[in-house]
């Protein structure tokens, strides 16, 4: 293995040690997942309905935001990376820090297309396994991109004034 990293990582390094030890615990996840839903009778449903879909996305884009970027959940995100400025709109710039598994976590955990891919799963998983509560934190997350999206358009529309100003 250290051949083959070694190869790969060229003059970065990249801890592909512990992105395989959290593609391992993503697989036991969705295994756990899925032995749950059979303990409890339940199965995948047969397929989607488009507003399923378009619920989802949404949710999992404002979950993975939240993971990723929020400012509140910065604490969570403290022991692998380090703050390196706002990113606006209460979102943090982050830098990963640490090495090995530390490193792949802080990597997990400061990508929001990373995040992205487990909240879609445990969005999936417990719409098997909880539906009713799955639903309605889906809603809520998607409620509160709808909020965003307005606050970002408000925001916007108050500057227009400014931006129609000619410049002198």
């Amino acid at each position: 293995m250290h051949a083959v990293q070694s190869a790969y990582e060229g003059d970065e390094e990249r801890p592909l040690g512990g992105f395989l030890t959290l593609m391992g615990v993503y697989a036991g996840a969705v295994g756990g997942a899925g032995l749950l839903a059979r303990a409890r009778g339940r199965s995948l449903p047969d397929r989607f309905t488009a507003g399923d879909l378009a619920l989802l996305t949404l949710a999992t884009h404002k979950a993975s935001r939240i993971i990723s970027k929020d400012a509140v959940t910065a604490p969570f995100r403290a022991p692998f990376t380090r703050f390196a400025g706002s990113a606006g709109e209460g979102e943090n710039m982050e830098e990963v820090r640490g090495q090995g598994i530390r490193h792949s976590i802080g990597e997990l955990l400061t990508c929001p297309f990373c995040t992205s891919v487990w909240v879609a799963t445990g969005f999936v998983a417990g719409g098997v396994i909880a539906p009713k509560l799955t639903r309605s934190a889906a809603a809520m997350l998607t409620a509160v991109l709808g909020s965003d999206v307005l606050h970002l358009l408000y925001d916007s529309a108050k500057h227009l004034p400014e931006r129609a100003q000619p410049d002198d």
